[in-house]
């Protein structure tokens, strides 16, 4: 069946497609149905199933013939490091830690918050937690202590598992007293800390609340499965809410592993035992789904890689690792590929080594810019897929179906709508828009299996947040428009619709152009408030190394190329250059951040940046263009 049979499959009869895809999972009690409307619009799937989550990801490949297989491939060029761990040996660990935890008084449904550097012992903490039915909270590694606190107050977790430290190239981030500092801040207390210590930094303990991650294991028995509901949280995970409240997104255990299971083969055309490498952290979304559990569950092996695409110790590290784990998939953001890109524009470090193992890139948590997707599929000579998804969905939302049917692609369009995702385009009244009129992106409830059932002890918030904008949809917050062939273009969030003299223009649309310049590495657009337009758009450019052309001439040469392919009503004329961006650590441009300088208003320092410093840089570059307007 291809594509098309099978979105209609679904959109026919959601309830037997879902109860089909949830036999792939091994239940101690099968569910009796799938979707459980009794509440809506909040709906749970696979409620009255009976299952637990670390004995789908370890233990049913131990026992059905994967014992020997690499589960978990660790690879640290940052620390000269590298690990195997077959399934065998991560379920010892994990029941192991598992048992440490029961021993330290942690039960099913108790909160633990994990906040790891990205080692193979972030992944066993997360699978610890699933074993024994307790609810984790991924916090990632080296977040400020405040942020830390406010996550601590709203989870109250019984523990917290911490790392000793990060390490970033030339730094080590001591996460102990970052820790420390939150538990001082917080309001409630957590009764138990167990740090796994790195020998770059190694943190002092508080007695009586602190354990060493080996010691807490010794002479432990090691924890069985426990036993919990479809309906169950497997895990919480915080994003950033523009309240400066972070909203807890909520993850059911079942509809977790199938809608997962599903994904592995459908849309990422992966076998079992086939290598799969999604180049993240634990932190974000894209570790919990890609990184620890899809792959696991689905009987894949899976790469924990700390480093970075660029300087780790050179702009190879991404093909070394593809060619020595012999890699069949890689997932990313487009940002990894810009920072090679820039670094090794002619692709001298893809050309020595052998990527023949490699079907496959996938692209998300960002615009893949054209420019960026056609430089990647030159180089590396494999298909290379955009996909559209959300920390709240927890998969895709839109993609291109390679275990189905490989779709033609489309540059800038992450294509179509994958089954459980009825995707439309809502005027700001809610009604629906013709192909090619950019509206807002909605999909009609109920959202599938494995998507966020509500906020953590936030449902109120949950429903004003996504719910009410338009009634009967889900709200994502982003702008796009459908062509006629049904395929979807996200062209910004719905927060980055600049109105210039009452035309709606998308800053997507406007990066597309001014990353088409041979000279542009890596570009931004905003919105600056204008008192005669309203707003007008604003470019800041990062120029690829090795240019040696005067900055002006490149500028004026974005503002003439904006004029040809948006037109003179996008009134581009404010650009500069740069030398880097600013971003959050999962590699979003702060693009609020940068309007806030921009506009001259107060900012507070979002959480997930990356270097705080690069926000100096641009408030400079801004007042040599006179921004903020006195």
């Amino acid at each position: 069946m291809g594509y098309k049979e099978v979105y209609s499959a679904w959109l026919a009869d959601p309830e037997a497609f879902w109860m089909d895809a949830a036999k792939a999972i091994d239940w101690v009690k099968a569910p009796s149905k799938a979707l459980n409307d009794e509440n809506a619009p909040l709906y749970e799937w696979f409620a009255d199933g009976v299952v637990n989550t670390c004995y789908n990801a370890v233990d049913r490949h131990v026992e059905n013939g994967r014992a020997d297989q690499a589960a978990i491939i660790y690879d640290s060029p940052i620390t000269d490091s590298k690990e195997t761990i077959t399934y065998a040996q991560l379920k010892d660990r994990v029941a192991q830690l598992g048992g440490a935890l029961q021993a330290q008084g942690i039960t099913k449904g108790d909160r633990v918050i994990i906040y790891m550097s990205m080692t193979p012992e972030a992944i066993i903490a997360m699978l610890a937690c699933s074993r024994i039915g307790a609810i984790h909270s991924v916090v990632f590694g080296g977040f400020a202590a405040n942020e830390l606190a406010t996550r601590i107050d709203d989870a109250t977790p019984k523990a917290i598992i911490a790392s000793s430290c990060g390490i970033e190239p030339g730094r080590v981030v001591e996460y102990k007293p970052l820790l420390d500092e939150a538990i001082e801040l917080s309001r409630h207390k957590p009764e138990t800390c167990i740090i796994f210590q790195r020998p770059q930094a190694v943190a002092s303990m508080v007695a009586g609340r602190d354990h060493d991650w080996d010691a807490v294991q010794e002479g432990v028995a090691p924890a069985p499965c426990v036993d919990v509901n479809g309906n169950d949280p497997v895990y919480i995970l915080y994003t950033s809410g523009t309240t400066g409240q972070p909203k807890g997104v909520v993850r059911h255990t079942g509809g977790h592993l199938v809608a997962l299971n599903w994904t592995m083969k459908n849309v990422y055309g992966m076998d079992p035992g086939d290598v799969f490498w999604a180049a993240s952290d634990v932190g974000w979304v894209v570790g919990h789904s890609y990184i620890c559990y899809a792959p696991l569950i689905h009987g894949n092996t899976t790469i924990v890689f700390e480093g970075k695409p660029v300087g780790t110790p050179d702009a190879g590290t991404f093909w070394r690792v593809i060619e020595e784990h012999k890699v069949r998939a890689l997932f990313t953001a487009p940002t990894a590929f810009r920072a090679i890109k820039r670094v090794d524009p002619e692709g001298a470090f893809v050309k020595k080594y052998d990527l023949s193992n490699l079907n496959t890139l996938f692209l998300a948590g960002e615009r893949a810019d054209p420019d960026t997707i056609q430089w990647a599929q030159d180089q590396l000579n494999v298909p290379v897929i955009d996909h559209w998804w959300q920390t709240e969905t927890g998969y895709t939302m839109v993609g291109n179906p390679m275990g189905i049917e490989h779709m033609p692609v489309k540059l800038g369009s992450p294509t179509v709508p994958m089954p459980g995702f009825d995707v439309r385009i809502l005027s700001d009244e809610g009604e629906e828009l013709p192909a090619g009129e950019l509206g807002a992106i909605a999909v009609k409830l109920p959202l599938p299996p494995g998507t966020l059932p509500t906020l953590w002890n936030a449902e109120a918030r949950f429903k004003s947040s996504y719910l009410t904008a338009f009634e009967g949809y889900y709200e994502t917050g982003d702008a796009g428009i459908k062509d006629e062939d049904g395929y979807l273009y996200i062209m910004a969030r719905t927060d980055d619709v600049i109105n210039v003299a009452g035309h709606r223009l998308s800053t997507g649309a406007m990066e597309e152009v001014l990353a088409s310049h041979p000279d542009v590495a890596e570009c931004a657009v905003i919105g600056v408030s204008d008192q005669l337009k309203g707003q007008l758009p604003m470019g800041f450019l990062c120029l690829s190394s090795g240019v040696d052309r005067t900055e002006a001439d490149i500028v004026a040469e974005c503002v003439r190329l904006m004029r040809e392919k948006i037109g003179p009503v996008a009134a581009f004329k404010l650009a500069c250059v740069v030398d880097r961006l600013p971003k959050t650590r999962s590699g979003k441009i702060l693009r609020a951040t940068m309007v806030k300088i921009a506009d001259g208003q107060e900012f507070k320092m979002p959480a997930t940046i990356d270097d705080p410093a690069i926000l100096d840089e641009i408030a400079t570059a801004l007042a040599k263009m006179g921004y903020p307007a006195k």
